[in-house]
């Protein structure tokens, strides 16, 4: 099963996400996950990676792929298992954010979503995965809300 995560740049209640994370994570892991495509842009994607190395002691046979947007980087891909570059050569920079997204949506069967608002490139993705029927968990549906 792959996963991917969806969610804004910035982060608030970082403590009740961080936890969520680990639930959900370990959950998707124990049903079988374990390819985990990584966007590595802004605060949400930082915490999901975060959250799953510490998942990678448990679990080592899981897989972090960061899914580079753009083909040349200065961006640090140490703390990943791999890259990986979709097919986005035509696609002018500027939307290069955009397409990576929907790649990664496409690519995978289950969709990590901290979207807490309706505008925005976490809210477009999200719609993209919505009309994609991908399996979509989301934080504003978490029981307790």
């Amino acid at each position: 099963m792959n996963v991917t995560f969806c969610g804004h740049a910035q982060v608030v209640q970082i403590e009740q996400v961080t936890e969520w994370l680990y639930t959900i994570t370990q959950v998707l892991i124990e049903q079988g996950a374990t390819t985990f495509y990584l966007g590595g842009y802004g605060a949400f994607d930082n915490l999901a990676a975060s959250v799953l190395r510490a998942q990678k002691k448990r679990y080592p046979q899981i897989e972090m792929i960061l899914v580079l947007a753009y083909l040349e980087t200065t961006k640090d891909t140490s703390g990943y298992d791999s890259t990986v570059y979709p097919p986005l050569e035509t696609v002018p920079r500027r939307f290069a954010i955009s397409h990576r997204n929907r790649w990664m949506v496409e690519s995978a069967d289950v969709v990590v979503a901290y979207v807490l608002h309706d505008w925005g490139g976490a809210a477009t993705t999200l719609r993209y995965a919505s009309r994609k029927k991908k399996k979509i968990i989301s934080y504003c549906d978490r029981v307790g809300s």
